[in-house]
Parts: C-alpha cells; structure tokens; sequence
C-alpha cells in the first residue's frame, strides 16, 4: 500500500485538466474510455505498485515487466515552447503495450540536448531526463479508472469496455512544473 494518499474526490478535482491535456490528440475523452474519478483504495495491489507513485513511470514499467521498454509516437506537435505526444509504450522483450500516454512539456528553459532528445521522439522521457541528470520530481495528482473505449483497445490490445488504471502525474525540471502525463497502464 502507498503512503500517498490520493482520494475519488481529488482526482476528480483534475478532470478538467486530464480534458484538456488529451484534446490535441483526441475529440472527446471517449475515444480512450469511459474514464471515472478512484483513489487509492480502489487500485489492486498490482496497479498501486505501476501507478501510486512518484517515480518515472519508463522505470517503474521496466521493473514491473523485467524489459526496457521503448516508446513509438503515435502524434505530437510543437507550439512555440509547449511540445504535445500521444505515445505507446511496449516491451522490447516482446513487443507487447504496456503503456498508452499523453504528455505535454513546456521546453523553455530545458539544456538543448534534452530538448532535442525529447523532440525526436526515439526515447522515453523519463530515460531522457535520467540519463540527461536533469533535476526533476514526479507529483501524482489523480487516479483513473477506464472503460477502454476503442481507441484504446486498439493501441493496447484490449476488448472494448476491458478495465485498466491510469494516472495524472506532473513532472517539476530544474524546480518549475513542465511536464504533464496521463499514463494509462496495462499489467
């Protein structure tokens, strides 16, 4: 059990964010799933261990799967500093999804390497910013369970209307909040 402690009502206090991230890439959040409010004491035991924590969620995935895990960009776009994906996560081990994402990152301020790294699209963030030794801090915010709509099924292999877990996580660089995550996990 983790000794965060996030509720329904907290994370439902973020549904307006989690639209509003999701919209570059989706027309409604129903094309991800029916997505509803939980707090921790609705996650198993497996989905607090891949979603209640302040980790990057590539390392935490890598662990859980025992496989690196690679990241293939389904869309993304560039509007001045603000960089948007909508990425999938799978194991090298087998190719199988464990992760369908969506992060936008405001780059201003970012070492260029970093920056130039995050842009092509070939590597996950949290490798990026670990590898980079970038000062960073993940903050969970919300938790979401999801009636996987067919987007999601697709991308995740999954039937739709199958239920999975996901977060809302900020990630702070160099002391400032830029970066914002839905991380939908499959075990």
């Amino acid at each position: 059990m983790s000794d965060l402690r996030i509720t329904a009502e907290q994370s439902a206090s973020h549904q307006a964010d989690l639209t509003d991230l999701a919209a570059p890439f989706f027309n409604s959040l129903a094309e991800l799933g029916e997505v509803t409010p939980v707090g921790i004491e609705d996650l198993s035991a497996e989905y607090q261990t891949l979603l209640a924590h302040t980790s990057h969620m590539t390392m935490t995935l890598e662990a859980y799967h025992e496989s690196l895990v690679d990241v293939h960009v389904v869309s993304q776009q560039l509007q001045g500093e603000i960089y948007s994906r909508h990425s999938i996560l799978t194991r090298q081990s087998d190719g199988r999804a464990v992760q369908s994402g969506v992060m936008r990152i405001n780059l201003q301020g970012l070492p260029d390497d970093i920056r130039s790294a995050i842009e092509k699209g070939e590597c996950p963030l949290g490798r990026i910013l670990i590898r980079g030794n970038v000062l960073r801090e993940v903050e969970l915010l919300a938790l979401w369970r999801l009636a996987a709509g067919p987007t999601l099924s697709e991308e995740l292999n999954l039937e739709v209307g199958e239920t999975l877990f996901a977060r809302s996580a900020r990630i702070l660089v160099l002391g400032r909040p830029a970066v914002e995550l839905l991380e939908i996990v499959k075990p």
